[in-house]
């Protein structure tokens, strides 16, 4: 996708236009790999409203999850009611086990903090972007949020009525729009974050260059974190769709010793996680 279709995210936060609906396809290929985690649970789909696919989902598979209960709310905008921050929806997110939606982009930080401060499970959609918030990177670096199996390609097709496709004409689908980076954000259990990353190559002081302002090395890509190296090294922040807390320890994000921005030779890389291999 063209750099104009991230701006649709951007837009979004600034202009509350967060109808961005999911498609069933999306919701099947994603909670196909959490079955187990819903047997006698209630779920509660918290930012739908009745034509939700998020609802069509839980209600077609009610009797083979095994579910108690579904609950559902959704923000309706002539009555101003619905609001997953009101008083009648927090008594619903108080039944719940599991809380699975697409919640508004403009209101992430908000919504996740709602759900640990309930000590919710939960499975949502979120823009990958949010992995750079200091809340969301928190729980991340505390093993208390990680990221699902994720969209194929890294990208998403969502009903939206309110911004211009700019997809080219293999990605385009008919009302709707595509967005990358968007990402599942789960406190549930699958078995992906549980494989190790096959990692081939080997330090070289000219590939992976030291930082200026920390005691590690920069690793560009995910598949190229040297083998061999048992300190720290800086990695993209989509090393977290391959990250194994079994193999890898998160320590910071993104700062050097002098909480400035990493920097090489002056000049900072986008953002990274610093990390070590545990295994070595």
């Amino acid at each position: 996708m063209v750099k104009a279709q991230n701006a649709n995210l951007h837009k979004a936060k600034q202009g509350k236009n967060d109808e961005f609906y999911t498609q069933l396809c999306d919701i099947e290929n994603e909670l196909k790999h959490y079955k187990e985690h819903f047997r006698g649970k209630t779920v509660l789909c918290n930012c739908d409203l009745p034509h939700s696919n998020f609802i069509k989902y839980f209600e077609d598979n009610f009797q083979e999850l095994g579910l108690k209960k579904l609950l559902h709310s959704g923000y309706d905008k002539e009555n101003n009611t619905g609001d997953f921050r009101s008083a009648e929806c927090i008594e619903l997110l108080k039944q719940a086990d599991i809380v699975v939606t697409n919640p508004p982009f403009s209101l992430f930080r908000e919504y996740v903090s709602q759900l640990v401060e309930h000590d919710k499970k939960f499975l949502i959609i979120g823009n990958q972007n949010a992995i750079t918030y200091k809340e969301i990177f928190k729980l991340i670096k505390e093993d208390k949020l990680w990221l699902g199996y994720g969209f194929s390609g890294g990208a998403g097709h969502f009903i939206n009525h309110h911004y211009e496709n700019y997809a080219t004409a293999t990605d385009k689908k008919e009302g709707m729009i595509r967005v990358s980076g968007v990402v599942w954000f789960t406190n549930l259990d699958h078995n992906k974050r549980h494989e190790d990353l096959i990692l081939y190559k080997k330090y070289t002081p000219e590939e992976f260059p030291h930082y200026d302002n920390y005691n590690a090395i920069n690793v560009d890509k995910t598949k190229d974190i040297p083998l061999d190296w048992s300190g720290a090294m800086g990695v993209p922040i989509t090393f977290l769709h391959k990250y194994n807390p079994e193999q890898f320890e998160i320590i910071t994000f993104r700062k050097g010793d002098d909480d400035k921005d990493l920097t090489i030779n002056g000049k900072p890389p986008y953002f990274r996680i610093i990390i070590r291999n545990k295994k070595i």
